[in-house]
């Protein structure tokens, strides 16, 4: 496995979202590596984007999000669940990829479909908010051996709120795979 650099993240949020597809996360915790393949995510464009959480500007919460790009930003929803984002783009732009699902690789326990049940299956809580992925012990990486993929997109999930940006088509899942949340 070969570490995503940072010039992977400082690009497009939708061609790093696409291109997340695939790869690596891997967490050591507690003694233990635990890896999943990406095989569901979301893009959220930054602040016009009125589905993302920085269309607010900059909040307590989300300060993340506009910090350099290849940090991870993780946050606590409806009271029960963390959900992780991967920051994308320059500085100050407040883009993400949201990881909704993984394929099991090694020593992931229980469900990894859907944000909540992902970071709960990686160990993955507010205290990795903010933590650079080019360290060694929580990080994405390139596999070994990659195959072809058939990459579907769709409209994000539960952000009806968000006017015309709710039905942009910029969620991405592996077709066929049996670990997206909802195909």
């Amino acid at each position: 496995m070969q570490k995503l650099p940072r010039s992977f993240y400082d690009r497009d949020t939708v061609v790093v979202a696409r291109e997340l597809l695939g790869m690596h996360l891997v967490h050591w915790t507690d003694g233990v590596r635990r890896i999943g393949r990406i095989v569901e995510v979301e893009a959220y464009l930054g602040a016009q984007d009125l589905a993302a959480h920085s269309s607010k500007g900059v909040t307590p919460r989300n300060r993340v999000m506009f910090g350099p790009p290849g940090h991870a930003y993780v946050y606590f929803i409806y009271g029960m669940y963390h959900c992780m984002n991967v920051v994308t783009e320059r500085e100050g732009h407040g883009a993400a990829v949201l990881l909704r699902g993984l394929e099991p690789v090694e020593n992931l326990p229980g469900r990894s479909c859907g944000p909540g049940l992902l970071c709960r299956a990686m160990n993955i809580d507010r205290r990795l908010n903010g933590h650079d992925l080019l360290n060694d012990d929580f990080f994405i990486a390139k596999p070994d051996r990659t195959e072809p993929l058939r990459i579907v997109k769709r409209p994000r999930i539960g952000v009806d709120y968000a006017k015309h940006w709710a039905k942009r088509q910029l969620r991405f899942y592996l077709k066929g795979n049996p670990f997206v949340s909802k195909p």
